[in-house]
């Protein structure tokens, strides 16, 4: 697939958001513009790419979350919708870090970072064809922590809709959409 068909593919989902978005915020309507604000604390992001292991990780003024314990794992923070600071959908603006083998994770992207644990999932493993397997769902998280623009987040929720490739080679690639909303 080439990049234009990557763009459009990426423009058409982001008008499908657009349009879903009182349904999936209900009571919260956010006033459509070119600036780059976070209105009302909602916005989606998109998780892309593949996982790599945080041996080193930053400090991003989160108690929460220790990205250094070697339990995490990060892909890209990518902009949908009324994300902070984020000009082009097609540049990464961001890290998002992940527990595995755990309920916690983290989002680094301009204006703050925020920590969120996961409540509840549902989502069903199905075969790619190729020895690897998809997981396909949503996942629910509460938003526990935030810095600096995120600190008017924490109670906030998170709604993931997420196709998560489990390659044969061991590799994981990421591909969600984050509903992301203050309390």
């Amino acid at each position: 697939m080439d990049s234009k068909t990557m763009i459009n593919r990426r423009t058409a989902i982001g008008a499908a958001l657009v349009a879903a978005s009182p349904l999936l915020f209900p009571g919260r309507v956010r006033a459509q513009g070119t600036d780059d604000k976070c209105t009302d604390d909602t916005f989606v992001v998109l998780l892309k790419g593949l996982y790599q292991p945080v041996v080193h990780g930053p400090n991003l003024g989160l108690s929460a979350v220790d990205l250094s314990d070697g339990s995490y794992s990060t892909t890209k923070i990518y902009p949908v919708i009324g994300t902070p600071g984020a000009k082009n959908p097609n540049k990464a603006i961001g890290d998002f870090y992940v527990q595995f083998e755990g309920d916690l994770c983290a989002y680094d992207i301009p204006r703050g970072a925020f920590a969120m644990r996961f409540t509840g999932n549902d989502f069903v493993f199905v075969p790619d064809g190729a020895g690897g397997r998809y997981l396909l769902g949503t996942f629910e998280l509460e938003v526990i922590e935030g810095t600096r623009k995120f600190r008017s987040l924490v109670g906030g929720h998170n709604h993931m809709e997420d196709k998560l490739h489990f390659l044969a080679s061991g590799d994981v690639d990421e591909y969600c959409f984050c509903f992301i909303s203050g309390p």
